[in-house]
């Protein structure tokens, strides 16, 4: 039951993370074509909202959550391909998160600019590492190591 519950929460907080990721990467797009300043800084604080409240703790819940899994389920770290793999993923998002998205909102929300590109590049990468990393908790491919 214990595991189940687990399995689940695990499941919801890392859909609902692609969910956000997926989210700002509409908004980072929609921002980019944004001609009027008030409106596109309305739009950058969107994102920044987006960020802070969603998509931070969700990416370390997700983190925290399939880091419990691997310690009372059968699918250990390092025993299983995927899960290192997913591992990888969540803490790449993470990084993107922290060092390519937030450079890029505060650059647009002072007013430098600029960082549109940064921005879509970033969320797109953030979403297919996402989409990857669901199918693999799905799919559950590769046998175990050793």
């Amino acid at each position: 039951m214990a595991h189940q519950i687990s399995f689940n929460l695990t499941h919801y907080v890392s859909v609902g993370l692609l969910g956000d990721s997926s989210g700002y990467l509409a908004v980072a797009v929609h921002s980019a074509h944004i001609t009027d300043p008030v409106a596109a800084k309305a739009s950058y604080e969107v994102l920044q909202m987006l960020a802070f409240m969603f998509g931070i703790p969700l990416s370390f819940a997700a983190l925290l959550s399939g880091l419990w899994l691997t310690f009372i389920t059968k699918w250990k770290l390092f025993k299983y391909p995927w899960v290192m793999v997913k591992f990888t993923l969540i803490i790449s998002v993470i990084l993107v998160g922290a060092f390519v998205l937030k450079g890029g909102m505060e650059a647009m929300l002072n007013g430098t600019g600029g960082a549109e590109t940064k921005l879509i590049a970033g969320a797109i990468y953030d979403v297919v590492a996402l989409i990857v990393a669901t199918t693999l908790g799905v799919f559950r491919p590769w046998k175990p190591l050793g």
